[in-house]
């Protein structure tokens, strides 16, 4: 039970980094141990864009996979290529090291949404403002 208590609190505290409650909604989904990566969480999150939403740059600790649940997501990360629209089904990775130097909703009249899902160090800090270091 204290365990559970832990994720839940680094959660809440990771998510309420002002790049993740920004213009966007993000909303705690999953949080958890990972029993075969010793010293890792999974934690998932479902961030909506309103019409025309974006966030500021960021990156992120550790691994970031994304999953287009509804809308239109425009990407970019890097290092990589341009910026990307993402339709709904459609995934994205976000390696290590890497910025998201765009992501946002590509429309400007319909809502959007993606499931984050990040593998990082127990209590990492999972979104920070500007380029990765």
């Amino acid at each position: 039970m204290k365990r559970h208590l832990w994720f839940a609190a680094a959660l809440c505290a990771a998510l309420m980094h002002p790049t993740m409650a920004g213009a966007e909604t993000v909303k705690p989904v999953f949080a958890g141990a990972l029993p075969n990566v010793p010293g890792n969480t999974l934690t998932a999150v479902l961030v909506s864009y309103a019409p025309g939403e974006k966030s500021e740059s960021h990156h992120h600790a550790g691994s970031v996979f994304a999953y287009v649940l509804s809308g239109q997501i425009r990407s970019r990360v890097s290092p990589g290529g341009p910026a990307k629209v993402y339709q709904a089904g459609e995934s994205f990775f976000e390696p290590p090291g890497s910025s998201h130097l765009v992501s946002e909703n590509a429309s400007a009249t319909e809502p959007a949404s993606l499931l984050a899902v990040f593998v990082a160090e127990d209590g990492a800090e999972l979104t920070e403002e500007g380029a990765a270091r």
